[in-house]
Parts: structure tokens; C-alpha cells; sequence
């Protein structure tokens, strides 16, 4: 079974509870109820990769409360702060973070983090500029001048490598870690199809032509909010041409080659991406595949 980061959370999501204020209020009540344990965006979490929960009399005053769900029939909620902002980097402490959290304590994160980084930053409506108010329990904004309703957005990006006589496409980027190399990735638009999103991708990128996409798995990304899907494609042919604009290189690999880079082996030609990144996941597959 592929199980990408950040998927698997013990959430749920208790959509009834979005739609009934009486209810809701019971949730805020219920003594048992948990407060996310946030340094602005940042998760305090534990050695064993558990997230950290409080009170929610421990909620800032100013604080509105997004329920993000029940886990094991108790209310757990992210309070949002009336200014706050998401830097625009991830920090050293983020990223111990990351690397330290369960793949479903991350997901539970990631819907916080992209929740409440979705209210700081639609706090006006776009459709009359009127300041909006939060409303089903925190999974939208309302617009108490001409009605509207806005709702937290998700952004489609493919992920994928192209694959030819046995070995993958693999790149890197202008300001990545020394070494590393990972998938070719884009945001999908509008009125693109997923497997028409990778071959645009791949082609613009990386000047490689692929036919017969095929799907791995998704993930969801908080950062700001997105939806990775993993594809792999067939190249038609192994000539690189890198759009500078894009990547800094591009090379094949063999399975030998990843494989020795999944396993942090330091003969491999190159630094494997993160273990909770579905780039990770991919490679993984491609490498099982074979």
C-alpha cells in the first residue's frame, strides 16, 4: 500500500457540525475539546511525531476557533488570530518539525496550517471588497454586504517523472540543498486534464515528450495549500533541454542510482527529497515497480 506523507489523519471532519450553531457551541463547551499548540503557523511537536494540544481556554482572546474535527469523539480545534501571517520560508524549526511528524499527525497539521493561512489571507471580499466573517465552524467566510460565500481553496499540482530504458527524470532547483534532485513538478490550468498538466510540464521544463501517464498517488502540500498528484510518464525520446526559468539541471538516474539515494547511501548521485514529500513516495514506487 502506498502511504504518501501527510495522508492517513484520524480526523474527522464532523461536516454536521459545520451547520449546526447549537451543536458547535456544545463542541466550544465540551471540557474534553483540544487547542491545536501553534507558535504562529508552527507545530510544537513531540519526539514520538505527536502533535501538541492544549485547552482551548488557553485560545487568545481575540482568537477565532476553526473546528478541524473529532478524534476519538473529542472536539480538536486551530485558533486563528486576527493578523497573523505565514512567513514566506520554512524555517530550521519547521523543518525538524516535519521530518519528526507521523505522516497522519502531519496531515492533521497540514489542514490547520492551510485552513487558517486561507483565512489570513481572504479576509475581503473579491467580489465587493467588503470585510468578511468566519462561518461554518471556520471552513468559510461570509459577506455580510452582498452575500457571498467563500470557501478555502485548494491548488492542483502534478508531480511526476518521465521514465526511458529504465531509468527516470529527475531535477533540481536553483536554490535547493546541495545535490538534490527530486520530481519535476507544476501547477495544473484551468481546463487541463492531469495527464495533459504532466506532459506540459515535463515537455516545458525539461523539452521531454511522454505519452501514456499513468497515476501513483496524491498528497496534500500546506504551503500554502495544495493537492500533489504523482504521476509517472513515458518518454518518447532522452534528449534534455532545460528551461533555465525552471531548473537549474536535469539527468537520468537508474533504479540502482535511486535506490542508493532513497537509502541515504553516499555513493549516490544525488540527495533524495525528504521522506514525507511524495516526491519521496514516487521514487519509491518507480523503484518497486522494476
Amino acid at each position: 500500500m502506498i502511504r504518501p506523507g501527510f495522508t492517513g489523519s484520524p480526523l474527522d471532519r464532523a461536516d454536521p457540525l459545520r451547520h449546526d450553531a447549537e451543536k458547535l457551541a456544545a463542541a466550544m463547551g465540551d471540557w474534553r475539546a483540544r487547542l491545536l499548540k501553534l507558535d504562529n503557523f508552527e507545530p510544537e511537536v513531540a519526539e514520538d511525531g505527536t502533535l501538541g494540544w492544549t485547552s482551548l481556554a488557553d485560545a487568545p482572546d481575540d482568537a477565532e476557533l476553526v473546528l478541524l474535527g473529532l478524534i476519538d469523539g473529542k472536539p480538536h480545534f486551530a485558533a486563528y488570530v486576527p493578523g497573523m501571517r505565514a512567513p514566506a520560508g520554512r524555517s530550521p524549526s519547521l523543518f525538524r518539525a516535519l521530518d519528526l511528524m507521523r505522516p497522519e499527525e502531519a496531515e492533521t497539521y497540514a489542514a490547520a496550517r492551510s485552513v487558517l493561512d486561507w483565512h489570513s489571507r481572504h479576509q475581503f471580499c473579491p467580489n465587493c471588497g467588503t470585510q468578511t466573517a468566519m462561518f461554518r465552524a471556520g471552513w468559510g467566510r461570509l459577506c455580510p454586504k452582498c452575500g457571498a460565500e467563500h470557501f478555502p481553496r485548494t491548488d492542483p499540482v502534478v508531480i511526476m517523472i518521465a521514465e526511458h530504458s529504465g531509468r527516470a527524470l529527475v531535477g533540481r532547483g536553483p536554490q535547493w540543498p546541495a545535490g538534490r534532485y527530486s520530481a519535476l513538478a507544476g501547477f495544473m490550468e484551468p481546463g487541463e486534464s492531469i495527464e495533459e498538466a504532466v506532459a506540459r510540464e515535463i515537455f516545458e521544463e525539461a523539452g521531454i515528450r511522454v505519452r501514456n501517464v499513468r497515476y501513483i498517488a496524491s498528497q496534500p502540500w500546506p504551503f500554502p495549500s495544495s493537492l500533489m498528484m504523482a504521476c509517472i510518464g513515458e518518454a518518447e525520446d532522452d534528449v534534455i533541454t532545460i528551461d533555465p526559468h525552471e531548473l537549474q539541471d536535469a539527468m537520468w538516474v537508474s533504479r540502482e542510482d535511486v535506490r542508493k539515494s532513497l537509502a541515504g547511501d553516499s555513493s549516490a548521485p544525488f540527495l533524495s527529497p525528504p521522506h514525507y514529500a511524495i516526491a519521496h513516495t514516487l521514487l519509491t514506487a518507480w523503484v518497486n515497480e522494476g
